[in-house]
């Protein structure tokens, strides 16, 4: 039997509540590979694996301080898993930065880092596997808006 390793993923969105009437959720952190070789260039959310006795929501506030240099909060599962390369698959949450956090940076494992407006969601290269939790997310994210 094989173990499966959960890498988690984060769908953080810059929406601060404040607009007046309504907000759309804001902008999607969209984090562009450096590593390895075969995934660099495409976009994915940021993240990274669940360490063992590491809770998934506390591993990905972790994983956004080592790569982005931001203290974020989880707010929510996205449901569903998705399967990566075996044995690791990928579970989402939304998050948001905490007041006061520095803005991201692209610290370790990506090259550049972008806010991604509603609709410009689908004008980068996406990892196939991210595609139905990004999906996911701003379905989300949506619903919370109405």
């Amino acid at each position: 039997m094989t173990t499966r390793i959960v890498v988690v993923g984060a769908a953080l969105f810059d929406g601060d509540g404040n607009s007046n009437g309504g907000s759309d959720g804001g902008r999607l952190l969209a984090a562009r590979r450096s590593a390895p070789p075969e995934l660099a260039g495409r976009w994915e959310l940021p993240g990274g694996k669940v360490e063992p006795g590491e809770r998934p929501d506390a591993a990905l506030v972790r994983e956004l301080r080592e790569e982005l240099g931001v203290d974020a909060e989880t707010v929510e599962r996205v449901p569903g898993e998705w399967p990566l390369k075996p044995p690791y698959v990928l579970q989402v949450w939304t998050a948001r930065l905490l007041p006061g956090s520095a803005e991201p940076a692209p610290l370790e494992d990506h090259d550049e880092l972008r806010w991604l407006a509603p609709a410009d969601i689908w004008t980068v290269d996406w990892l196939d596997q991210d595609v139905p939790a990004v999906r996911e997310a701003l379905a989300i994210v949506e619903a919370g808006a109405r």
